[in-house]
């Protein structure tokens, strides 16, 4: 069966011809379309190859007038007073922590389930990296797993709105105003995500968004951070932007200007900020249509057997933005052990996107080993094995719902019609084993 989608020819096999047999036992692919450049992002326009081209053609690559241009824009779209352009998002967070005074000896809280560029940088600093559990619901860090975490040592506290959920920041700022620390936001996978009507990246004293190409507000390689202390962005501009030094003017840093006092040069690449640009006026626009998608897809979700939306609940105000790097709960229990790779296996089959698991807790690595020793991370290793990733086209919106119906409708007769044939075993599988 061949349905057109605005244009568009989406291939399918009828749902009868699905449950003769699955695809992964020998049967027909339920999905039949070529992906093409429907998972292609960002989108490109002639106004982004334009503007990047003025920059090539000027010789402006390593200026930086445009990209205080595009700081400057972004600060005024998310309502902060500073905001500080870096070459990639790891860059932002080290120069967000070295802009709260962070340093030798201190301690950061952090969340265990999340990318290492979130605590990693400490280290740079002579700070040590805590960790704390992950709520199972956002799997975003656990207010209630922070305070007891808290010594003399500690400095601030980071959140990381994880997969594009956004944190528990009600009660996270409470703490953090009652035991006098910092917070640092890690808004890298929740571009305009809100949190009660309010975007995140603006609750705490300082954030920092990764921009590369797989992010939901993507100019290619970059990062930013954003805040509303003018001490911040004036450490974060000594630490690693010497060519802004003249912008200093807070006496204590004025004796240190002329070099990057972390010896580092964390400017943006202008053809990365003149992208930027642009997609900053097109971002909004595509991310109402990525969670009108989303949404759609979770609502057909929402009384399966073995996949639980991960999404906030309706009628809070509180969204995903653009739903970077979506993920579900995938319950095997209710699937009578059926494993998740062996479901994600099931799914592909049928000619489909599903990743099992999501970032290894880094409580794991060995890079952590004092943090490690006293951190049991038991809800972080748990979702870390029920994590599921089904990746949405950002392309082709229209088309993507069609598919995410089909999709759902796959899903249901795994669901209805899998048998013992399919399960390789009932153990539960280690998705990142050695």
């Amino acid at each position: 069966m061949t349905v057109s989608v605005e244009g568009e020819l989406v291939n399918m096999v009828s749902e009868e011809q699905t449950k003769s047999k699955l695809a992964l036992l020998g049967g027909e692919k339920a999905v039949k379309s070529e992906q093409g450049d429907m998972f292609a992002w960002p989108i490109v326009t002639e106004r982004h190859e334009q503007a990047v081209l003025r920059v090539l053609r000027a010789g402006q690559m390593s200026g930086f007038e445009i990209t205080k241009e595009f700081e400057k824009k972004y600060a005024g779209m998310l309502g902060r007073k500073f905001g500080l352009a870096y070459h990639n998002g790891t860059a932002a967070i080290l120069g967000a922590m070295y802009g709260l005074g962070i340093g030798v000896g201190d301690e950061v809280i952090a969340p265990s389930l999340t990318y290492w560029a979130t605590a990693a940088p400490a280290y740079t600093l002579g700070a040590t990296p805590v960790f704390a559990d992950v709520d199972p619901e956002t799997i975003c860090i656990d207010p209630k797993d922070i305070e007891h975490r808290i010594t003399p040592r500690t400095k601030a506290i980071i959140v990381v709105h994880y997969a594009g959920m956004p944190a528990d920041m009600d009660a996270i700022m409470k703490i953090a105003g009652k035991h006098n620390l910092k917070v640092l936001e890690d808004c890298s996978h929740a571009h305009g995500a809100l949190y009660k009507g309010k975007e995140i990246g603006t609750f705490g004293d300082v954030a920092a968004f990764s921009l590369m190409t797989s992010k939901s507000l993507a100019i290619g390689e970059g990062g930013i951070l954003f805040t509303d202390d003018r001490q911040v962005y004036e450490r974060a501009l000594l630490f690693g932007h010497y060519i802004r030094h003249d912008e200093i003017t807070l006496k204590e840093l004025k004796p240190f200007v002329g070099l990057p006092c972390g010896g580092f040069k964390h400017r943006m690449h202008q053809l990365s900020s003149a992208f930027g640009l642009v997609q900053l006026e097109l971002y909004p626009q595509q991310m109402a249509e990525i969670d009108r998608a989303m949404n759609y897809f979770c609502d057909l979700l929402d009384d399966s057997s073995g996949i639980k939306p991960m999404r906030p609940p309706k009628g809070t105000n509180t969204t995903k933005g653009g739903w970077y790097f979506p993920l579900f709960k995938y319950v095997t229990e209710e699937l009578e052990g059926l494993s998740l790779s062996r479901f994600s296996e099931a799914v592909r089959a049928e000619g489909s996107l599903c990743n099992p698991g999501c970032n290894k807790p880094m409580h794991l690595h060995p890079l952590f080993p004092t943090t490690s020793a006293s951190f049991g991370g038991s809800v972080s290793f748990v979702e870390f094995n029920r994590a599921v990733n089904f990746p949405i086209s950002k392309n082709k919106i229209n088309v993507q719902i069609h598919i995410l119906k089909r999709l759902h409708k796959i899903f249901q007769l795994l669901l209805d019609i899998w048998s013992p044939e399919i399960k390789c075993e009932r153990t539960p599988h280690l998705l990142f084993a050695e």
